[in-house]
């Protein structure tokens, strides 16, 4: 399916790929990792003809179609399931050209196609995209310019899996994502039936939904079967090899070099000395294996220990102005809580986050907490906060005013910005530099309690490995929100779980929580439990039914239409040539028009009975 041959590709003088070859076959899934700035994306845009190589070649087979998330979100007056019935661009002509009465030759064509392409699932395969990116039934019928840039980037890899890609390139499909729709994808992606890379930071997925992984690194390109996990094993294995291997080079340099020094300058052992100094030119050093290693991240120990509970919230609701998000909630905070909010986005997470932050207040009830309760909030939306223009050093300074600069910078050291990377501007840092110093920020005041929402959306794995060392290290207690799975099993004990307008404690593991939602949309609040529901709710049944019903008749009307205006073109195409077969003059002609004409006369009549049983067959399952 793709081949890259001896690829190249150069920036400014620097090299990106360096005669890089890798072949990725028909049907396989690759997961494409490497550190940040490798040049990952720089070689989709390579793929896709986006950027051209400096030198080598890339090829894809045939006329394979490639299927790219837009880096720009739609907006549209369409609804969102037009938007996405419309990716198809191929299907979609298909369906418009068979609605403009083609000739009856050409209709029978489109209808293959379209059977082949099975259109009439079309509809059916979309909604089931849509939803499993968090859009129910009435959300897909809204306008795509109603929804916020981060759900209308959902949208637009909505279209592009719909699309039916031989090729399907994926650049972290997950950073948009909630918990449920990332193991929606990752399902998804497990029975994908194309050839499928993507880039991304989530380890579940790479262990889940691919079966080889591409390894970007000092520009060169390596393939690994199986898949993260696998990759991890056999890359540790090969550096101990490799650093085995260099450390016996280095000896053996050294017991050379060693007799060189020592014989040189004696007549008798001159020709033998020479004869080593060949040898070490000829011995190529063995470059040292360096892992690939995060910088670090030592959130500090909370200064005080407080009793427990460090809050209660006593039957509250929570909102905007007079609008309620979360109500009746009733739930406790520990020292050494390690607890994980799973729900859908737009249902209230983020907004309980706030709360704890003190970034909201109730509307009802109370919430109640030590005085002395310290509190270290982290939020995505804070890096819009960091002046461009200042150094982490000087934002630092500015909260902690009093602290001395060996102690501010020995803060920023704990988080990867030692010596002059402190002195560096914030508009020159990486999404997941401006993490970290979120990450200094918040912690400057040693909390008790860490509020962490989506903490790893710019992180690459090592450094989310890194972030889960941390965090296991620190003694306070933890409320995360991500869409990580890994990130939330090594990390969380306790769930909540925010469904129905309100949270409670959800008392199944993770992966109780994700077989609830292969088995349904919603789990019992009831029993707070994984939901083995073996049946679908009579009424959500019912309304599919009635959908597809309506589906199904509209399709019907407009095969009874086609067959109606095809049968009328052939009566008088018939009646046309049987007008000619009836003239004397017909046969004063030469004998193969005549022969011709018959020829088309059957044609015709053998279409017009083709087009009547249609029409037959359609009316009959209209009026049944």
């Amino acid at each position: 399916m793709l081949h890259v041959r001896n690829l190249t590709y150069r920036i400014g003088g620097r090299t990106i790929i360096d005669d890089a070859s890798v072949h990725v076959p028909k049907g396989h899934r690759c997961g494409l990792v490497g550190i940040n700035g490798s040049g990952k994306t720089t070689l989709f845009r390579l793929i896709t003809g986006e950027l051209m190589p400096d030198d080598g070649i890339v090829q894809i087979s045939g006329s394979a179609r490639i299927g790219i998330v837009e880096q720009e979100a739609p907006s549209s007056e369409k609804s969102l399931l037009t938007l996405v019935l419309a990716a198809d661009t191929d299907l979609h002509a298909l369906q418009a050209e068979a609605a403009s009465n083609p000739p009856p030759h050409r209709l029978a064509e489109i209808y293959e196609r379209l059977k082949d392409m099975n259109a009439h699932s079309a509809t059916s395969r979309a909604a089931s995209i849509l939803a499993g990116l968090g859009f129910d039934d009435s959300a897909q019928a809204r306008p795509c310019c109603e929804f916020s840039g981060g759900w209308r980037m959902r949208v637009a890899l909505a279209c592009t899996l719909y699309s039916r890609p031989d090729l399907l390139l994926l650049d972290e499909p997950t950073n948009h994502l909630d918990l449920e729709s990332s193991l929606w994808l990752e399902s998804y992606l497990a029975r994908f039936p194309g050839t499928l890379i993507v880039i991304s930071h989530d380890r579940g997925l790479l262990n889940r939904s691919i079966n080889k992984i591409v390894h970007l690194e000092s520009g060169k390109l390596h393939t690994y079967q199986g898949g993260y996990d696998n990759f991890r094993k056999k890359t540790t294995e090969l550096g101990i090899q490799r650093q085995s291997a260099r450390n016996k080079q280095l000896k053996e340099r050294a017991r050379i070099q060693g007799f060189v020094d020592k014989f040189r300058a004696k007549a008798t052992k001159a020709r033998q000395a020479q004869s080593r100094i060949k040898l070490l030119e000829k011995m190529v050093p063995l470059v040292e294996t360096i892992e690939a290693k995060s910088a670090p991240l030592h959130f500090p120990q909370p200064k005080t220990f407080l009793p427990p509970p460090l809050a209660t919230l006593s039957n509250l609701s929570i909102g905007y102005g007079e609008h309620i998000v979360l109500r009746n909630l009733n739930l406790q905070v520990d020292p050494d809580d390690r607890i994980a909010i799973l729900g859908a986005n737009g249902l209230g997470k983020s907004t309980l986050i706030k709360l704890f932050a003190g970034k909201l207040s109730p509307i009802h009830g109370q919430l109640q907490h030590s005085s002395k309760l310290n509190i270290g909030y982290f939020s995505q939306h804070q890096t819009d906060e960091l002046s461009d223009g200042s150094t982490p050093y000087e934002i630092l300074t500015h909260h902690m005013p009093r602290v001395v600069e060996e102690k501010v910078r020995s803060h920023l050291g704990a988080f990867g910005f030692s010596g002059s990377k402190a002195d560096n501007t914030v508009e020159t840092l990486s999404g997941g530099e401006k993490s970290r110093l979120l990450f200094c920020l918040m912690s400057q005041s040693a909390p008790n309690l860490l509020l962490l929402d989506e903490p790893t959306n710019h992180l690459d794995i090592t450094a989310r490995e890194t972030l889960v060392a941390s965090l296991n290290d620190y003694t306070g207690a933890v409320i995360l929100v991500s869409h990580d799975a890994h990130i939330v099993n090594l990390i969380a004990d306790r769930l909540w779980l925010v469904s129905d307008g309100t949270c409670y404690p959800y008392d199944g593991t993770l992966d109780n929580y994700r077989e609830s939602l292969a088995q349904a949309k919603s789990v019992s609040k009831q029993n707070n439990s994984s939901l083995p529901s073996n049946s679908v709710q009579p009424q959500k049944r019912k309304r599919k039914q009635r959908v597809e019903a309506r589906k199904n008749k509209t399709e019907l009307r407009l095969i009874a239409k086609s067959s109606e205006n095809k049968i009328s073109e052939l009566s008088e195409i018939i009646r046309e040539l049987e007008a000619k077969l009836s003239e004397p003059s017909t046969y004063n002609s030469h004998a193969k028009e005549v022969a011709t004409i018959s020829k088309k006369l059957d044609k015709a009549r053998t279409l017009l009975s083709i087009e009547e049983k249609k029409w037959i067959s359609a009316q009959e399952q209209l009026d049944p």
